[in-house]
């Protein structure tokens, strides 16, 4: 069932989904509340360090008020609780980016000091640091870190993680009987060895999430557990997804794992379109909410067993007027002071100068219209590439760049947007430009390989019919950090036609073809034709599953982080780059009594007129607080 509560602090729309017998039983011999955490990508303040600006709507500051409210409401119900992460925390803004010099623990272990965290699960993005790194920031962990699919690939190789952990609770509601035992067992994508193979260099081997998770719930129950959590950063497969990285599902259907946390793509879970058969929780991404899972106990002479349970999530905000947050949930004070020293020298840092642009730039329009910061990346990242393969087999190929957005919006919000004034540049302008730290790689790749990858990105559109109106223009099941836009080409991207690929790269339909026009100089781009193109390491690593790269050859560079590259192109340290007086290199192919709804953020209104008469015209804000445009194509 969905139910509505009410805390305090307000009102929030709290999704409850109810499984088992805690749906018909008034009170049960005991509870555990377990309260969650997942993908806080370093957003531990309720501050927004790429536009220097509180944000009400992110931040484990603010989930550490829920956290002590769930506590409390556990300790008055009589209920054991405890409190986990499901990975993804080091890194992915900027107070997650320690200097060398930094004393003492990182911050997201500091704040899982202060909180009192019972046992973290890892992510993919926390192998991003290699195995050296991640070691020495998860020393000082107050709580045991796991991962039961990942192991070493070398004998005797020392890891930073346990494959499972198992935690005792007295019940308080039920004295005289014997703590549960609660078996944690931790899995993420297989997948994470591909994509951080640079820093890994083959220390690990991965096995797939469903059968690791079998295996690891099978002993734990072995090992006399009461109860088995599944710390799963792995999400919802979409139609046409890859249920290897995201099998959600697929785990929620083993007979050994009891309820689950869930992760990796940002969603909120429960769902009313989703349901599970037992309790399932992700609490969204960035700090945006907490999980709430409550276990309804039995004990009988063979031990506690499980009577049912629910799964609800607790939002930190809610969306106000003009896609403003309403806040929920007050910040910590307890936390906010211990992170203090950190947040000081985070705000430090960002001010650093590097540079300046002569004009705006912003993310509004990325999917529909020229995106100034993008084509500043392309073009330092081609300027560092051409100084790079000087002397190498690779220039004398053709040079192009590709580049993605970083903030799109999407499942971020509406406030999650590039958004740079022209004039004097700081380290958090070119932080808003990368968000992540990738580093700089070049591939060699033939045309028809060309010609795929920027079929791979149009499928982040909506077939739309022609003559039609007021369907959404993306896909939202579409991550828009795979929109890359290769600049050097011209082409066209013709939306009326189905996508060639599904969203794991799988062939959809052979005949499909979205980008028309193809051209290099001017001259139609042929298939056998080879470039060279220079691109970031998520993608050459195979993030997005852009499969077409895997057969492309990667040329040797030093390693060059991106967000350096920006910094040097500005400060004019590299020479000019051609590429960028070329122009924009794509548009949507003209459809004729056509048009499609756009989503972007508020900020939007005041980048308007950038665009060409007639194009756009605004319908309003959505429940999430997206402002809608309506498109002629």
């Amino acid at each position: 069932m969905v139910q509505k509560e009410q805390r305090a602090g307000g009102v929030s729309s709290i999704s409850d989904m109810t499984v088992g017998a805690e749906a018909s039983r008034a009170r049960s011999a005991g509870e555990l509340h377990v309260l969650a955490t997942t993908d806080l990508h370093c957003n531990l303040l309720s501050h927004d360090y790429y536009a220097n600006r509180p944000d009400p709507a992110i931040g484990l500051s603010r989930v550490a008020t829920l956290i002590a409210e769930a506590r409390a409401q556990a300790a008055a119900r009589g209920a054991a609780s405890i409190l986990v992460d499901n990975g993804d925390g080091f890194q992915g803004a900027p107070l997650g980016d320690v200097l060398p010099q930094a004393a003492g623990p990182h911050p997201l272990v500091r704040a899982f000091q202060v909180l009192q965290y019972d046992a973290a699960g890892l992510g993919n993005h926390d192998f991003d640091i290699g195995l050296d790194a991640l070691a020495a920031v998860t020393a000082d962990m107050p709580c045991p870190v796991l991962c039961s699919n990942l192991r070493a690939a070398q004998p005797g190789l020392p890891l930073p993680f346990a494959p499972s952990a198992v935690l005792e609770r007295q019940v308080p509601g039920c004295p005289g009987l014997p703590p549960v035992r609660i078996g944690l067992l931790s899995v993420l994508p297989p997948q994470t060895l591909s994509w951080c193979r640079q820093a890994l260099q083959g220390q690990l081997q991965a096995a797939g999430i469903v059968e690791a998770a079998a295996e690891q719930a099978g002993q734990l129950k072995a090992q006399g557990c009461d109860l088995v959590l599944a710390l799963a950063h792995t999400g919802l497969a979409p139609a046409g997804g890859d249920r290897s990285e995201n099998a959600l599902d697929a785990l929620a259907a083993l007979p050994g794992i009891d309820a689950l946390v869930g992760g990796h793509t940002h969603l909120t879970l429960p769902h009313p379109d989703h349901p599970f058969s037992k309790p399932v929780v992700m609490p969204g991404a960035h700090g945006s909410h907490l999980g709430v899972i409550r276990l309804a106990l039995e004990h009988a002479p063979g031990g506690w067993q499980m009577a049912g349970g629910s799964a609800s999530l607790r939002p930190v905000s809610q969306p106000g007027a003009a896609g403003t947050a309403t806040p929920l949930a007050k910040e910590d004070p307890v936390l906010v002071q211990a992170l203090a020293e950190d947040h000081s020298r985070t705000l430090k840092r960002m001010q650093e100068p590097a540079g300046s642009s002569p004009v705006a730039m912003h993310s509004y329009f990325t999917f529909f219209a020229p995106d100034r910061g993008l084509a500043l990346t392309a073009s330092a990242q081609a300027a560092a590439a051409r100084v790079l393969l000087r002397g190498s087999a690779g220039e004398d190929l053709p040079l192009l760049s590709a580049a993605a957005p970083g903030k799109f919006g999407g499942r971020s919000g509406p406030q999650s947007y590039t958004d740079i004034a022209a004039g004097d540049l700081c380290a958090r302008n070119i932080a808003d430009l990368q968000v992540f730290p990738n580093e700089l790689r070049v591939v060699q790749v033939t045309g028809a390989q060309l010609q795929d990858w920027l079929e791979m990105s149009a499928g982040l559109f909506n077939r739309i019919e022609p003559g039609s109106s007021g369907r959404r223009l993306s896909d939202p099941q579409r991550a828009g950090h795979n929109f890359d836009v290769i600049f050097g080409l011209s082409y066209q991207i013709d939306v009326t036609q189905p996508p060639r690929f599904s969203a794991s790269g799988d062939l959809l339909s052979p005949a499909a073809q979205r980008v028309k026009e193809l051209r290099w100089q001017g001259r139609p781009v042929d298939p056998g034709q080879r470039f060279a193109v220079a691109v970031n390491s998520y993608r050459v690593s195979g993030g997005g599953r852009f499969r077409m790269l895997e057969e492309a050859r990667e040329l040797p560079l030093p390693p060059l982080r991106i967000r350096q590259g920006i910094r040097d192109y500005i400060a004019g340290r590299l020479p000019p780059e051609p590429l960028a007086e070329a122009p924009y290199p794509w548009q949507l192919a003209p459809v004729p009594g056509t048009s499609a709804v756009a989503v972007t953020g508020p900020g939007a209104a005041e980048h308007l007129q950038e665009l060409p008469a007639g194009l756009a015209t605004p319908r309003g804000f959505d429940s999430a607080g997206f402002w809608e445009l309506e498109l002629q194509l």
